[in-house]
């Protein structure tokens, strides 16, 4: 596997992160018959929060996450790697790093939510060790949960 690192966002990162995002999330805009919420997130607000982490191969940005704690789990709000870096086992090892970072702090587990649309995560997060835990429609969209205990 190459090395991918995670750090905190700097402001000069947003400009990459609205870009993958854009990138990333294209492809779901007809399926869902609107733009999917990760891209029109407020990226800034992650920032200043500390919520926001580039995944960097080699020093160079390939994607971002948005997570944060959330009682006794980390909550993973949105995720993503750059098209041009997909494929390549950057998202596991990416998830692989946020699970070391919940163990070293003690956090038991690690939930996310998707889209019903988007659906190749709905087989990429089971194959991770997620398991759905929920389904339900908020904020205009048809969300599926799920967590990893780890």
């Amino acid at each position: 596997m190459k090395n991918i690192l995670l750090r905190p966002a700097k402001t000069e990162d947003l400009d990459f992160v609205r870009q993958c995002a854009e990138r990333a999330y294209e492809i779901y805009v007809e399926r869902i018959g609107k733009p999917p919420a990760p891209m029109i997130a407020d990226f800034w607000a992650a920032l200043t929060k500390q919520h926001l982490n580039i995944a960097c191969l080699d020093r160079s940005p390939v994607g971002f996450v948005v997570s944060y704690v959330r009682g006794d789990h980390l909550f993973v709000e949105n995720v993503a790697i750059h098209p041009d870096h997909q494929g390549q086992g950057i998202a596991k090892k990416l998830f692989s790093l946020l699970e070391q970072r919940c163990k070293l702090n003690g956090l038991s587990s690690i939930e996310l939510y998707t889209n019903e649309k988007m659906t190749e995560n709905l087989t990429f997060y089971p194959n991770l060790g997620f398991c759905e835990t929920d389904r339900r429609r908020e904020a205009g969209f048809n969300r599926v949960y799920f967590r990893k205990t780890l």
